[in-house]
């Protein structure tokens, strides 16, 4: 199937006892068994229930994998893929990251011996320069929160392979979506999603994703999903299992209205730095062109005038773009990364990799274009 028709029927079926074409919510904690251990592949809910397993295969089927797995939320997914580890190994992640996923790795799981280190992946050389002999997983974003930079996923995969197989390769795709890239066919071993985002789209339940193709992976994500009970509910794993069917022609529209506000904010007097990997002097322009379908509808920028006062202004007075944490819903939303994303990482590390005060991120929605862009130009110029 294409991935179009993918987002509708792959990996479903209807419903066996009732012919229903979508999956029925089933609330339930626990299954009648005809005899101790045998049932009819259900026992008890935190391991499996069919309304999670029909969005799974689903999950599984948009990102060309063999095994998908909902979670409670994108750090739970995040958490377990740590809980692959143990103490002494080393993770080699990019240095501009969710800072959710920061202060995981920071405040969590450095103090239970886990070792992290961050470079800037835009070039492959500073991941295989950073691998050791403890190094066991590289964690990428492309494009990156809130920095939009790009990772180049199958030369980095090929790269880090060639140096140690047993590495595993770990892409958080929140971003882009499997619309626009699949980084298991790119070479990766596990790709990880806050489904929060793009892939519910209504910004109307918290839920996190993993998607591998690997049996053996699969297997041990499986085990500890179940040994530690971070799982999607049935209502909103019937909620994403719609928001999905969806996918492709909502960020057909995310895509379209991104490049019109990318180049908007491009051209405007009041507006200085934007980073969007559709504009062709993006340093990963080349890369994004390669490996996406198209760009997406995340646009982050800076105004000429940095001042925290300045940005304030712009953020208090839009009033399509909703000022909200999070992304990838319907409705275009403005979020203020140092006090609100990435408001856990310190400023000095914010700084450091260009996260200022007066960076500004867009999640570009799917309404009509000329009212977003009336609506920046006010505020801009309020």
């Amino acid at each position: 199937m294409k991935f179009n028709t993918k987002t509708i029927h792959g990996g479903q079926k209807p419903e066996e006892a009732t012919g229903a074409v979508m999956p029925p919510v089933f609330l339930t904690s626990t299954f009648a068994q005809s005899s101790p251990g045998k049932h009819k592949g259900y026992a008890y809910a935190r391991g499996t229930n069919p309304t999670r397993t029909a969005l799974e295969n689903s999950l599984a089927s948009i990102e060309n994998g063999t095994h998908g797995f909902a979670f409670s939320s994108g750090m739970a997914a995040i958490d377990c893929v740590l809980r692959l580890l143990k103490p002494g190994d080393e993770i080699i992640a990019g240095n501009d990251l969710y800072g959710g996923t920061y202060r995981m790795f920071t405040q969590l799981f450095q103090k239970y011996g886990l070792e992290f280190t961050y470079v800037d992946t835009d070039e492959i050389v500073n991941i295989t320069n950073a691998i050791t002999e403890k190094t066991k997983l590289v964690w990428l974003e492309t494009p990156t929160n809130p920095l939009m930079k790009i990772a180049d996923i199958a030369a980095i995969s090929v790269a880090v392979k060639d140096i140690n197989s047993a590495i595993l390769i770990a892409v958080d795709n929140t971003f882009a979506t499997p619309y626009l890239q699949q980084p298991l066919t790119l070479g990766a071993d596990i790709v990880m999603h806050s489904a929060t985002k793009y892939l519910g789209g209504h910004s109307d339940l918290i839920m996190g994703a993993l998607m591998v193709k690997e049996e053996t992976l699969a297997k041990e994500i499986h085990f500890i999903q179940f040994a530690a009970g971070a799982i999607a509910a049935p209502m909103d794993s019937f909620l994403a299992l719609r928001g999905i069917k969806t996918l492709h022609i909502r960020m057909q529209r995310h895509c379209e209205n991104g490049r019109a506000v990318a180049s908007f904010l491009e051209n405007h007097a009041k507006v200085g730095q934007v980073y969007f990997p559709g504009l062709e002097n993006h340093r990963g322009h080349k890369i994004a062109k390669k490996q996406m379908k198209d760009f997406g509808g995340m646009v982050s920028f800076k105004l000429k005038d940095e001042s925290i006062e300045a940005t304030f202004k712009f953020l208090e007075n839009t009033k399509l773009f909703t000022l909200a944490e999070s992304l990838g819903g319907v409705e275009s939303l403005v979020n203020h990364p140092a006090t609100m994303s990435h408001g856990s990482i310190p400023e000095k590390e914010r700084l450091k990799i260009g996260i200022t005060n007066s960076l500004v991120r867009l999640s570009v929605g799917i309404e009509d274009i000329e009212d977003l862009l009336a609506d920046l130009e006010q505020a801009l110029n309020a």
